[in-house]
């Protein structure tokens, strides 16, 4: 199982961005799928999870209200679109997948981070 992520880059202040995450391999059913930051200097930090389908999303905080997560099953890809976009929000993100497969059971699996700058 292999997790491609993709969407980051450059942007000014009050931008937008979205970030995509597809998973990719031997699956069986994918559980939760998220996304977490890291920014130089400070803890990793959850921003935004996507649980078993049917329940609600959940959301850091400091994105609330500027970040929506959103999935599509037949793809295997969760997005997070990021809107109002703040210096604060510079940071590498990097997704997850809970996946469960025939082999291996319930495992995590962790997409490549992708480097998301934001300007002031």
């Amino acid at each position: 199982v292999q997790l491609q992520a993709s969407g980051g880059g450059l942007v000014h202040a009050g931008g937008s961005l979205r970030l995509s995450c597809a998973a990719a391999g031997s699956i069986f059913r994918i559980n939760s799928m998220g996304w977490y930051r890291h920014a130089p200097g400070e803890s990793r930090e959850l921003v935004a999870v996507f649980p078993t389908t049917g329940d609600r999303t959940n959301y850091a905080d400091s994105v609330k209200g500027r970040f929506s997560i959103s999935r599509d099953n037949s793809k295997n890809t969760v997005y997070l679109q990021m809107n109002a976009l703040e210096p604060e929000d510079t940071a590498i993100y990097s997704c997850y997948a809970n996946i469960w497969t025939p082999a291996g059971g319930s495992q995590v699996y962790w997409g490549q981070g992708t480097q998301v700058t934001v300007s002031s």
